[in-house]
């Protein structure tokens, strides 16, 4: 099987990774990004270029794409990323494990709440990888679990059954789309679903995952914010904010609030609000 990971990063921008090296780097959707300015190697202009340079440091920085990847880490990157507030509900026993994906893996269960920021806090939006066995054996022997070691195939839904077939039962999912969150609250019921990358949704998708999902990242997209912050109870951030859809999902931003020591403002207030900058443009 060829070794090739296809990754949409900063502003939904397609990039492929071939054997340790980026060879493709698409046309970025959006021109700019707060987020992004504070990555370890930050884009403050949304070009081929520095998104190229981005993706090539996370490479040899922690071994995105190839046998280094590195899968545990502690510190919070961001205040309310879905890694971070899926590893702390896990810490404070809100969950018991987690279905995420990792280059190399494809999906997986953690029961380490490391292992879910060591991959989570420093993934993009992964599209499709190839299996790496020393990834996949890293990955296992620090707490994980994956769906299918031989394909490094990406099946959230398949990820929340095997969840199930081990004995969790209180999993959070995260999804990118519309469709595998409705099929997961249908088939488990009781999973957290966490809803990611959503730059580019469509006002009708928009409106299905909010339906369905217990907490939202709304990226670079207007029609989430819309469509959340109607019925949000709670939001986190305002530049990238993050949504509580549910009396479940807030009780897991509010453990992340009681367990942080950076000061948290706190004011009962319309929902959506707007932060000083967000991305641009919103889509």
């Amino acid at each position: 099987m060829n070794d090739e990971h296809i990754i949409e990063a900063i502003g939904r921008t397609r990039v492929v990774v071939r054997d340790g090296q980026v060879v493709e780097v698409g046309d970025p959707l959006i021109r700019a990004c707060p987020l992004a300015e504070r990555f370890g190697r930050p884009v403050r202009e949304m070009t081929k270029e520095a998104i190229r340079e981005n993706i090539e440091e996370r490479i040899r920085s922690f071994g995105m794409c190839t046998p280094d990847r590195q899968v545990l880490a502690g510190p919070d990157f961001v205040l309310f990323g879905a890694s971070e507030l899926i590893s702390c509900a896990m810490r404070r026993a809100l969950l018991d494990c987690a279905v995420i994906a990792c280059d190399g893996a494809g999906t997986l269960v953690a029961q380490n709440p490391a292992l879910v920021q060591g991959i989570g806090g420093r993934m993009s939006g992964l599209v499709k990888t190839s299996p790496i066995l020393a990834v996949i054996r890293r990955i296992e022997e620090n707490g994980g679990r994956v769906l299918d070691p031989a394909t490094a195939a990406i099946d959230q839904v398949g990820g929340a059954a095997f969840a199930r077939e081990l004995g969790c039962r209180k999993a959070a999912v995260t999804v990118a789309g519309a469709g595998d969150a409705e099929r997961i609250r249908r088939l488990f019921p009781e999973t957290l679903i966490v809803g990611v990358h959503t730059t580019g949704l469509s006002a009708e998708e928009a409106e299905r995952l909010v339906a369905a999902a217990d907490i939202v990242t709304v990226c670079a997209s207007r029609h989430l914010r819309e469509a959340a912050g109607k019925v949000a109870l709670l939001q986190g951030g305002a530049a990238i904010p993050v949504f509580a859809l549910t009396p479940r999902g807030k009780d897991v931003i509010l453990e992340k609030i009681r367990e942080t020591d950076v000061p948290v403002f706190i004011k009962a207030e319309r929902l959506p609000v707007a932060g000083k900058r967000e991305p641009e443009p919103l889509i």
